[in-house]
């Protein structure tokens, strides 16, 4: 009985797959790039190369170790060379895709021969596949790495009976544009270009008073004039600051297992000074690396070079000194490839870097450029660091009350009479040797200082030390340093770079999306005198920067990504961001500039729960600051390594444990979370609340008041009959129960002003909804 249903299932089965053949139902799976159009000229940078390094470098790439078959396909001269192993054949042959062996592995159906291997599970697709076959068509040109090539700039000829286009970044982003068939957005409104413009320069929203001076401006320079108010102010340089913190890896704590006090935050303190002062950037740079070293150093120029102090220091007994003083100058070294050159420098630690042309010699030669560095007094007893007794000797320096009143009056001793902070210092000449496998204890051959040729020659006229290693950055052929920087300025902007792995510019890194004004804005900068402020002035003022940002269907069915701008990025704030955001719109903002850490608010407890060193140091318990230091920006905020500020980290802050360039962002309910109960935001409720009771007695106004005050413009009627309902609901509520108001209003230490509590308890929930809105917390 069994065998005869299984019999009729089959038969079934059978008769179904005739009748779908018969009505066509079934169709082979549809090549998705087969329609795909190749480009009329295939380009060997943007086309190729990208191809070759996801499927093929692995094993024919510049890792000679992992090297198959003697065959290397990232340098011309061995990609035309007779294969080592098939004698008389070649991997590329110019114009003939028949006799380049490599392109017919590509294409062959036997799994033996196919490229690459069925076991890599990598696979070209057959657009890939026919643009590596027209490009041997058109002749195979090799050519060197985009980003290794000196940037260019392109010449154009403005075209001044356009509509739309104010400088030459639109002309650049207007041809891309036309390209994929869009068109430029609208320019936003007078109100949030403002906000705009206030939160990308200052970090900050704009003061009411500020706002209402701008938009009575009839003149048609005011958003200029706007935007030089912003570049003069002293939270500019604050601003500015945040960034370059993350690329220093700047924290208040040595981190490791002990993780104890350190004093590094005059360093900070001079990094805000020299953006505030518009240090240009090839100076910025040279005084970080090289301040030292330069003819009668200054104070101040051996301050910067606390940039190369900020990595993890080690407290622990028993530990081996070279091994961490070797890792000590392996965060340097890496940091530079980071966070200036925008390269995986450490890729190469091991060995020759698998994409780019950077050999294991190649990194070395980097690492000698700081291996030169006095490591001593670093190590510190457990009663020095509970203490806090750091000492003079090399590579401290140490800065008085008097000097601080002179050369170093940006630095805010706050009554301290001295301060000792970690600098750079060179000891005697040390020889520096290829570690195998990157291992402290196993020297190979010796090398001297230099960078890697396949970037930028290392001239023989420059002094092999760091001040050398800084004029071959800073040299206007040198191809990554002023494009690495004016990609992050306008990642900075836009919520991504032109290269969107702003970390790497290297083979494996994106290609840049607009090439031609990538090179032109390097160039620019660099012939402006390496003028930050005048770099983001031209951004700013750009038609590009100042479209809408509201999302047209048409548009993100062609771009849904944004990548050719046919409209202005929408992206949420920094940790650091929105939550001075809230205490400058509630009031409590503390506009002190730099000076010692602070602590404010934050769960007990957790300092202790990651605490490993007992008592050792000084941070076993955190104890929030009082009075006024409770409300400093965010920047001053104490940056403990093994547990940074809980409400940053939560916005994807980093630990900077190492250099970081970009920041991840991420959306999860602990963000939400954070804005609706953490003590900070619900404390500005309560005082913003009872301040506009105060100076406001007519109930009716609260709501445009608080959007005024928080979003910079006037509530659509929904929105303001939506939250009025609200606050009377809210205000009924609490007049019932004068207990809950009471509990409700007295949160966070800030004096409590005399206002009714219901109606305070009603209006700080209806600020707080405000505060929690996607519009609070985002740029527009």
């Amino acid at each position: 009985m069994k065998q005869g249903i299984s019999v009729f299932i089959i038969l079934l089965c059978l008769a179904g797959t005739l009748y779908a053949l018969k009505e066509g139902l079934f169709t082979a799976e549809k090549d998705e790039y087969a329609e795909l159009k190749l480009p009329e000229t295939v380009d060997y940078n943007f086309h190729i190369k990208p191809i070759l390094s996801d499927n093929c470098y692995t094993c024919h790439g510049p890792d000679a170790n992992k090297r198959k078959a003697g065959l290397r396909l990232d340098i011309e001269s061995m990609a035309f060379a007779e294969l080592p192993e098939n004698p008389g054949k070649f991997a590329f042959v110019s114009e003939n895709a028949q006799h380049s062996q490599a392109y017919q592995s590509i294409v062959s159906d036997d799994p033996t021969k196919i490229m690459p291997p069925p076991g890599s599970k990598l696979t070209l697709n057959s657009y890939e596949k026919r643009l590596i076959k027209k490009w041997i068509e058109q002749g195979a040109k090799f050519e060197k790495h985009w980003a290794f090539i000196p940037p260019k700039k392109m010449e154009m000829a403005l075209d001044q009976t356009m509509e739309w286009g104010h400088n030459e970044i639109d002309y650049f982003i207007l041809k891309k544009l036309t390209e994929h068939d869009l068109k430029p957005s609208a320019k936003a409104s007078y109100e949030t270009l403002i906000r705009r413009i206030s939160l990308d320069l200052t970090g900050l929203p704009p003061e009411p008073t500020v706002v209402k001076q701008i938009l009575q401006d009839t003149e048609e320079d005011g958003i200029e004039k706007a935007i030089d108010a912003f570049l003069a102010s002293k939270a500019y340089g604050e601003r500015m600051a945040q960034t370059w913190l993350d690329v220093a890896r700047y924290a208040d704590s040595h981190g490791y297992q002990d993780d104890s006090y350190r004093t590094m935050w005059p360093w900070r303190d001079w990094v805000i000074h020299a953006f505030n002062n518009n240090m240009p950037y090839n100076d910025f740079l040279t005084w970080q690396l090289a301040g030292d070293l330069l003819p009668n150093a200054s104070k101040e120029q051996i301050l910067a070079t606390g940039f190369n102090r900020n990595h993890p220091i080690t407290q622990e007994g028993g530990v081996i000194q070279e091994e961490y003083r070797t890792n000590y100058v392996l965060d340097r070294t890496n940091t530079l490839g980071k966070g200036i050159l925008g390269l995986t420098l450490e890729c190469a630690r091991c060995h020759d870097h698998k994409y780019d042309a950077i050999t294991q010699k190649d990194y070395f030669e980097v690492f000698a450029f700081f291996n030169q560095v006095d490591e001593k007094g670093l190590q510190m007893d457990a009663v020095q660091a509970k203490n806090n007794n750091f000492f003079a000797d090399p590579p401290f320096i140490t800065i008085t009350q008097e000097e601080t009143e002179g050369i170093l009056s940006f630095v805010n001793m706050k009554e301290t009479p001295q301060l000792n902070v970690m600098v750079m210092n060179d000891a005697a000449p040390k020889t520096t040797f290829i570690l195998n496998r990157g291992e402290y204890d196993q020297p190979t051959d010796s090398v001297h200082p230099s960078m890697p040729e396949s970037i930028f020659k290392f001239s023989e006229n420059l002094p092999k030390n760091r001040l050398g290693l800084s004029q071959w950055l800073t040299d206007s052929e040198n191809p990554l340093t002023a494009r690495v920087f004016v990609n992050r300025i306008w990642g900075m902007l836009f919520g991504k770079g032109l290269v969107e792995t702003a970390e790497d510019f290297g083979v494996q890194g994106s290609l840049p999306t607009h090439p031609e004004l990538l090179d032109w804005l390097a160039v620019d900068f660099m012939e402006h005198g390496w003028d930050i402020k005048y770099l983001l002035k031209k951004i700013i003022m750009s038609d590009t920067y100042q479209q809408k940002s509201e999302i047209d269907p048409e548009i993100k069915r062609l771009d849904p990504e944004n990548k050719w701008l046919a409209r202005a990025p929408r992206f949420r704030m920094s940790g650091e961001m929105i939550r001075d955001y809230i205490l400058a719109t509630s009031g409590l903002l503390n506009r002190e500039i730099g000076g010692p850490s602070v602590r404010p608010y934050q769960p007990e407890g957790l300092w202790e729960e990651t605490n490993a060193g007992g008592d050792r140091g000084v941070l076993t318990k955190y104890i929030p600051d009082q009075g006024p230091d409770l409300y400093r920006r965010s920047l001053y905020t104490f940056w403990k390594r093994t547990l940074p500020p809980p409400s940053m980290t939560i916005f994807d802050a980093p630990n900077r444990d190492f250099s970081e360039v970009r920041r991840q962002k991420t959306n999860t309910p602990l963000q939400a979370l954070v804005l609706q109960n953490d003590v900070q935001v619900l404390e500005a409720a309560r005082v913003l609340a009872q301040r506009m009771i105060l100076e406001t007695p007519n109930d009716s106004s609260y709501v445009d008041d608080l959007f005024q005050t928080i979003l910079i413009r006037t509530p659509k009627e929904e929105e303001r009959a939506t939250l009025m309902d609200y606050y009377h609901n809210a205000l009924a509520l609490y007049q019932d129960n004068q207990e809950e108001a009471q509990k409700l209003v007295a949160v966070g230490d800030y004096e409590q002003l005399d206002t009714d509590k219901a109606k305070t308890a009603a209006l700080m929930l209806t600020a707080q909804i405000i505060y929690n809105l996607d519009e609070t917390i985002t740029k527009e």
